[in-house]
């Protein structure tokens, strides 16, 4: 069983934008950590392009559309107008935090893997989408193009159309070169591999690396852990499920043993 305060009085970095930050920090709170917010990664919409109009246009052609977070649900629905979700695509996605985005919205997951990660998703989506299907993939300017490529090996028509870019706060720079020069920062959580490639940008340009040492480091996710030690990071906690709540318990875990 966990101690009720098995974060007292540790500085945790959260590294969500405010819109997303506080579930994650009342949950480092409910353990006695000390949150520290600072968003390691922003979400703006592209401008309205040709190619986006035409596939809103045309989304009663599409047998599936797959959400792959829920900033790129709620960016959809930013350009998406239309109420009427009669001839809306199945909808496939990967995440609990997605699915439960889109019940909020009235609109009910087809498919939800058994894992929230890509592969896994790919893996158990595949057998279901017949060869000629037409898929349409909203996503991020820096996301992978694993489900894409995986689909239309298969034989499957996939649309693939980037609806928002991620980018660095620089009000985030400046906090996080601050805090951790003064060593203030215990635990450092990572919860995708874009938030490790921001926070190394800064480690780096400030020559931060030796203040890293004294930290505990926590992320969610192989593909994450893969790019922090690829970064020259230990990772102390990966749980096998890829939530933050099982990243908080498992850190606790962690530092009781």
């Amino acid at each position: 069983m966990l101690k009720p305060l098995g974060l007292k009085d540790k500085k945790v970095l959260v590294p969500r934008g405010a819109g997303q930050a506080k579930s994650f920090s009342q949950l480092v709170e409910k353990y006695g950590g000390i949150s520290i917010e600072i968003p390691l990664i922003a979400f703006r919409p592209i401008e309205l392009t040709a190619q986006l109009q035409h596939a809103m246009n045309e989304i009663d052609t599409y047998d599936w559309i797959v959400f792959t977070s829920n900033v790129t649900v709620e960016t959809f629905f930013s350009f998406y107008k239309n109420k009427n979700h009669n001839s809306f695509p199945k909808i496939a996605v990967i995440g609990k935090k997605t699915e439960e985005v889109l019940l909020d919205r009235g609109l009910k997951a087809e498919f939800v893997p058994s894992a929230y990660v890509t592969e896994v998703f790919t893996d158990e989506f595949l057998p279901i989408v017949p060869t000629g299907s037409k898929v349409l993939i909203p996503k991020g300017n820096l996301a992978r193009e694993y489900i894409s490529t995986s689909l239309s090996n298969r034989g499957v028509l996939v649309d693939e159309i980037v609806i928002y870019e991620t980018y660095m706060p620089e009000d985030s720079t400046n906090k996080l070169a601050k805090m951790l020069s003064n060593d203030e920062l215990d635990i450092l959580m990572f919860t995708s591999p874009s938030t490790v490639n921001h926070f190394m940008s800064v480690v780096k340009k400030y020559k931060l690396e030796k203040h890293i040492e004294r930290c505990v480091i926590s992320c969610i996710g192989p593909v994450t852990e893969k790019r922090l030690l690829a970064s020259g990071l230990p990772v102390h906690v990966s749980p096998e499920q890829y939530t933050v709540n099982d990243m908080i318990k498992s850190t606790i875990q962690f530092l009781e043993k």
